[in-house]
């Protein structure tokens, strides 16, 4: 269907201020959804009290509001402006929340306002945990062992029945705040207290903790006609128990199998289409029991997400610019040269090289504070990486965390011994995937690391890869450096400064630079274009990496 020209001016309501669990990659999906209406002769007004972000920038929108995130500020807009939709899906669960308190005092009622993107059938049969646990149940989608709580009481008996670990989820709130763990009966009455004081509804859901379970993401988009894609498959390198925002990830999945993947994918679109009145992107939450692929549902965002900006930028897919365009109308076959600009937005990308995204903390800042990762997130941004393989692509990562690390490696700091550090690696801290590679350099098997972390092994053999090779390069000088073993380094991510810190022969990064060149070894750049080539694409993204040529 094409646009809908009753729309002529719409709000936007953005994120707000920067904090952890919600960032500036919402910022980063409302600027694009603001040009994507305005390109349509949309007249754009945004609501966001952060200053520090270009969603504020007056070029964004036509007019923009520096005010609180409340009803009271949405009143004023609209009485300084004749309002016709508001756009609720590209401010994170801020913006969502903000979008149900205004409706329940009639405010979009009154003023004859429409939601767009989402409505709030929607919203509460996503958000709401008991709503979502009986919609799955209704569609024959299996979920976790679960009840919901309102009070402590109710919490506790319910704790009783299921046995623990348990996770407790507070309904409606961001990055998992007020979740957590529960091993033992001590923490059960804190957390739960927490939980219920953190949800704006005093609700949580009580679940079986399934941990060891591994976790999986799909990033989709549905329009009015019911068209869906899958846009990106993101795979949680951690199992359940870490929250995704503090999990390292990979796009697109790398131990999801084929016949695991398309049941995902079923019920993804299962999903999507029953979700009511909807259009736009979104983001699945799945649990895999990796002995028989036995999958259930954890949660579902009806929105775009932190995992939306990151996929759009995995895949070249402009995620919150279709979205915007599907809530005023268009389906997804109509948006003709948007992407690759030879087809229309209707097509799931394909990818020919491997996105790993670490996340970054700063627990030196927060004195005292635990960094043991959970249910609740805790880390401040995050850095990609993209490269031809997981290797390399996680070395990329680990060289843009600005952490004294150099790739996935801290040269020349002390170690621990191998049975401290196979128990310090059970509990999940940012620093873990070094201290994995410090134990496959030490000699720990990948069995033992495994059992430790629950991590899939397929994982644990690549870093191994990247510690054969250094071993490797450890035995070398640069004067009788091998052009194949230079070849392969690279390959695998390591930087010049990386190889020559490993040498110990003096060398620099410089001359580690000069020495590949002449052996012929320079950096290739490759297209990001969507579609692993499988047709013309214009798209102006590339990453570097080590091949014999580059994307003309």
């Amino acid at each position: 269907m094409p646009i809908d020209n009753s729309i002529k001016t719409v709000l936007i309501i953005g994120s707000g201020p920067i904090v952890i669990g919600q960032a500036c990659e919402f910022d980063y999906s409302g600027s694009q959804a603001s040009r994507s209406l305005r390109e349509e002769g949309i007249k754009v007004i945004l609501l966001n009290n952060n200053p520090a972000t270009i969603m504020t920038d007056p070029m964004t929108a036509d007019k923009v509001y520096l005010l609180p995130l409340t009803v009271e500020s949405i009143e004023q807009i609209i009485e300084e402006n004749h309002i016709d939709a508001v756009l609720g899906t590209m401010g994170g669960q801020t913006a969502l929340n903000l979008c149900k308190e205004a409706d329940e005092l009639g405010v979009w009622e009154l003023n004859n306002i429409r939601l767009i993107g989402v409505d709030i059938k929607a919203i509460d049969k996503a958000e709401d945990r008991e709503q979502f646990r009986e919609w799955m149940i209704r569609l024959g989608i299996p979920v976790a062992p679960a009840h919901v709580a309102n009070s402590l009481l109710e919490g506790k008996d319910i704790a009783q029945q299921l046995g623990l670990p348990i996770v407790i989820r507070p309904s409606f709130t961001l990055g998992g705040s007020g979740g957590g763990i529960v091993f033992n009966r001590s923490e059960l009455e804190p957390a739960l207290e927490r939980g219920l004081n953190t949800s704006p509804m005093h609700e949580v859901l009580v679940e079986k903790a399934l941990l060891g379970w591994k976790e999986f993401e799909l990033e989709l988009l549905r329009d009015a006609n019911d068209n869906v894609v899958i846009i990106c498959t993101v795979e949680n390198v951690d199992p359940m128990g870490v929250h995704t925002g503090d999990s390292i990830t990979v796009a697109p999945a790398m131990t999801l199998s084929d016949t695991a993947f398309q049941k995902m994918r079923n019920m993804g679109i299962q999903i999507m289409r029953d979700l009511g009145n909807f259009a736009g992107g979104c983001n699945i939450q799945f649990t895999l029991n990796p002995k028989d692929e036995e999958i259930l549902a954890i949660e579902i965002n009806p929105r775009v997400s932190r995992s939306s900006a990151l996929a759009s930028k995995a895949t070249g897919y402009p995620i919150a610019k279709i979205a915007a365009k599907l809530a005023i109308g268009y389906t997804l076959d109509e948006l003709k040269n948007q992407i690759t600009k030879t087809t229309s937005a209707y097509f799931e990308p394909a990818l020919d090289y491997v996105i790993v995204k670490i996340p970054r903390w700063n627990f030196d800042k927060f004195k005292g504070a635990d960094d043991t990762l959970g249910l609740q997130m805790k880390s401040v941004g995050e850095v990609m990486g993209i490269g031809r393989s997981f290797a390399e692509a996680v070395q990329k990562a680990c060289q843009s965390l600005e952490n004294e690390a150099v790739g996935l490696g801290y040269y020349g700091k002390s170690l621990m011994h191998p049975d401290e550090i196979a128990e310090y690696i059970k509990t999940p801290k940012w620093d873990r995937i070094f201290r994995i590679k410090d134990a496959l350099m030490m000699g720990v098997s990948v069995k033992r690391i495994c059992e430790s972390t629950g991590i899939d092994r397929w994982f644990i053999y690549q870093i191994q890869k990247i510690c054969d090779c250094e071993k490797e390069i450890a035995k070398k000088t640069l004067a009788d450096f091998p052009k194949q073993l230079m070849s392969d380094a690279k390959q695998l991510g390591f930087s010049d400064e990386q190889i020559a810190r490993i040498m110990h022969d003096g060398s620099t990064d410089e001359d580690v630079y000069a020495k590949r060149k002449s052996m012929g070894i320079m950096r290739v750049y490759k297209m990001v274009d969507t579609c692993s080539a499988e047709f013309q694409a214009e798209t102006p993204y590339y990453y570097s990496t080590f091949e014999s040529a580059s994307n003309q």
